[in-house]
């Protein structure tokens, strides 16, 4: 009998612990208070256009999304790099306390400039949640779970969307607050989590009192990662084709998310004669109801995804082909969002767009691992990093043709008469394929970076300079009322770019082909490299 407990005991004493998943929890709810503070404007949107201290319309309410994406590119970079030279924990932190304050000064904006700064400190601080939570992960999960891990807290966005419809139906429909305060009040979650992160979370598992031997080892059990780093290691990771698999990945389904978040519930009103502007409405309690679906729905894909990349690799697949039959599985699932706009039932529609979200979210999920599978953990920060920018710089775009195309009832293109929300669906159904196809043919292995150009690859920057001059015209371009002035997306603007079209186009096409010059001089050029 003492042979058998003792047995016992050792048995035990060898299962894996299971402290890691404590940390994924945090990450999960940092991931919901996120998405709370990043949704809350697509639903008070109809309540801030009606509010005559803003005088916001739908140009203005676009290129206030702009500010926001714009701030999450610049954040999203240099968060990237502070991860991974200060560690999580405190970047992380630093990252709550940014988005904190800024998300509780919108309730004091009394103008759009005003609003949209606002929206810039949330945008900048938010940046950090992605690279602070993949490296968290990176640091505290083999590569075998790292997706499952990662699909679990990802999961934290649809339940903070979900949350987000029936907080503010609450706080303004049942307690009579307004917009302003829902936005002081949910402040306060922010503050809380920040406490628990502080005290629970330290960047080295093995120095953490509840980690095991046993559970240490199985964190560990991946092989070492060089101890040699290369300097300028932020430079040369823009002449790694896996940092643009997963940056251009990133660049075309970014934008497709942002729109869920910022014009869905405009769109389900629109269409379905939803009243969001009258909180106390029987049609607004139903949009709540609508919008929860869908992200109920799409939480599941989420963890699904992660969970069958991992199933894959298991039953022995390559993690490379296990990722990206995972994502051309969720790309076909996608696929049926094109026909949004002409689907008359509401239910139907959200069935559609909550299956359409769920893809977007497992396909995310192993996305994210491409940087944890391609390079060393030092690494991971900074090329999430990149990647975060480059999707906020297609979101920013999605967002300057998204105001655009909504500030008109319908349009005519190749002679075909659309309403406004077609195209957008459209192009939301093709984005998945186009990712995918950029990730399999910049990184058609997902083979292990071991070496870096020891040379600057000035190619590359010149390349990435261009590309962000183009953005930035086209971005600060609008539609000026002077005669001459080249008109761009965004409307009316009192400081619009004022070109002649000729020109405006002329150096958008030379900043483009600068792009491409000097991809295409990387790729050719035989760089030395540096063994790390």
């Amino acid at each position: 009998m003492s042979d058998t407990r003792e047995a016992m005991i050792a048995g035990a004493a060898e299962r894996v612990g299971r402290y890691r998943w404590m940390i994924v929890a945090l990450l999960f709810a940092a991931t919901v208070i996120n998405y709370i503070d990043r949704q809350m404007i697509g639903l008070l949107k109809p309540t801030l256009m009606a509010d005559p201290t803003l005088a916001m319309d739908e140009v203005a309410y676009g290129n206030v999304v702009v500010w926001f994406t714009i701030a999450y590119a610049v954040g999203y970079l240099g968060f990237g790099k502070i991860v991974d030279l200060i560690g999580a924990r405190l970047g992380y932190a630093a990252a709550v306390v940014i988005w904190t304050i800024a998300h509780i000064a919108h309730g004091g904006a009394y103008s759009v400039g005003q609003f949209a700064a606002a929206r810039f400190g949330l945008g900048l601080g938010e940046s950090g949640n992605f690279p602070a939570g993949v490296k968290s992960v990176a640091t505290w999960f083999p590569a075998k779970e790292r997706a499952f891990a990662i699909g679990i807290f990802n999961a934290g966005t649809n339940v903070g969307a979900i949350l987000t419809p029936l907080i503010v139906y609450v706080m303004i429909a049942m307690l009579d607050l307004s917009w302003r305060m829902v936005f002081v009040v949910t402040g306060i979650f922010g503050i809380l989590w920040l406490i628990a992160w502080l005290s629970i979370y330290r960047d080295d598992p093995a120095k953490h009192s509840r980690v095991g031997a046993a559970e240490l080892a199985h964190i560990t059990s991946d092989p070492a990662d060089p101890e040699v780093k290369t300097p300028g290691i932020w430079v040369r990771l823009l002449a790694q084709r896996e940092t643009w698999a997963f940056a251009l990945g990133k660049f075309f389904i970014d934008p497709v998310w942002w729109f869920y978040l910022f014009w869905l519930p405009g769109y389900l009103g629109k269409q379905y004669d939803l009243d969001l502007a009258n909180w106390g409405s029987l049609t607004s309690f139903t949009a709540v109801l609508a919008i929860g679906a869908i992200y109920l729905i799409s939480d599941v894909g989420s963890i699904a995804g992660g969970w069958l990349s991992g199933r894959l690799m298991k039953s022995g697949m390559s993690a490379n082909k296990a990722r990206k039959l995972t994502m051309l599985v969720c790309a076909f699932c996608v696929l049926p969002i094109i026909f949004a706009t002409s689907v008359p039932n509401l239910w139907v529609s959200v069935l559609i767009i909550g299956v359409a979200a769920a893809a977007h979210q497992g396909f995310s999920a192993n996305l994210f691992t491409v940087p944890s599978d391609t390079y060393p953990r030092f690494a991971v920060g900074a090329v999430i990093g990149i990647g975060g920018t480059v999707g906020a710089i297609g979101g920013a775009l999605s967002a300057k043709m998204t105001g655009f195309l909504l500030s008109l009832e319908s349009f005519t293109i190749f002679g075909v008469t659309m309403q406004n929300y077609t195209p957008i669906f459209i192009l939301a159904g093709g984005a998945y394929f186009l990712s995918l196809l950029s990730v399999h043919l910049l990184s058609p292995r997902f083979s292990r970076v071991e070496t870096f150009h020891i040379s600057t690859p000035w190619a590359v920057i010149v390349s990435a300079a261009a590309g962000v001059g183009a953005v930035v015209l086209f971005l600060a371009s609008g539609k000026a009322t002077a005669a001459g002035c080249f008109p761009v997306w965004t409307g009316p603007v009192g400081n619009g770019a004022c070109m002649a079209p000729n020109t405006f186009w002329s150096v958008i096409i030379a900043l483009a082909v600068l792009v491409v010059a000097g991809i295409v001089a990387n790729t050719l050029s035989a760089h030395k490299a540096r063994r790390i």
